[in-house]
Parts: structure tokens; C-alpha cells; sequence
């Protein structure tokens, strides 16, 4: 379905995954106006995980904060 790269850059990822996301619903909704109810749903389940993937991309920050001795 989608392909993303490793060497791309956060940002490219993060934009690949929300044009996946948005091309997603965008079908979801044509889907469901023809009546096709459990298709649709399942679309939106995917286009979620693209937003998902799309907030998650990128560098992870962790700061671990040590009292002083």
C-alpha cells in the first residue's frame, strides 16, 4: 500500500503517511455512499494508522532527569 523509504527525511514520512491517510477516508467516504458500510470501515481503520504512523514519525525524544548525589 505504502511505501516509505528509510532514507527519507521525517518530514517526508510524516507527509507520506498523511496523503496515504487522507487518500484513505477520501475512498472510505466514496465507498460509503454506495452502501458499502463494512469496506468502508475498514478503510477508516487504515487511514487511522497512517495518521497514527504520521504523529509517530520522526525523532523520538526521551530525556531521563537523574537527581544529583
Amino acid at each position: 500500500m505504502l511505501s516509505i523509504a528509510k532514507t527519507d527525511s521525517p518530514a517526508d514520512q510524516r507527509e507520506a503517511y498523511s496523503r496515504a491517510a487522507q487518500n484513505l477516508f477520501d475512498k472510505a467516504k466514496l465507498v460509503a455512499e454506495v452502501g458499502q458500510y463494512t469496506e468502508a470501515g475498514s478503510l477508516i481503520l487504515k487511514a487511522l494508522d497512517q495518521e497514527r504512523r504520521a504523529q509517530s514519525s520522526g525523532p523520538q525524544v526521551l530525556q531521563l532527569i537523574k537527581p544529583r548525589s
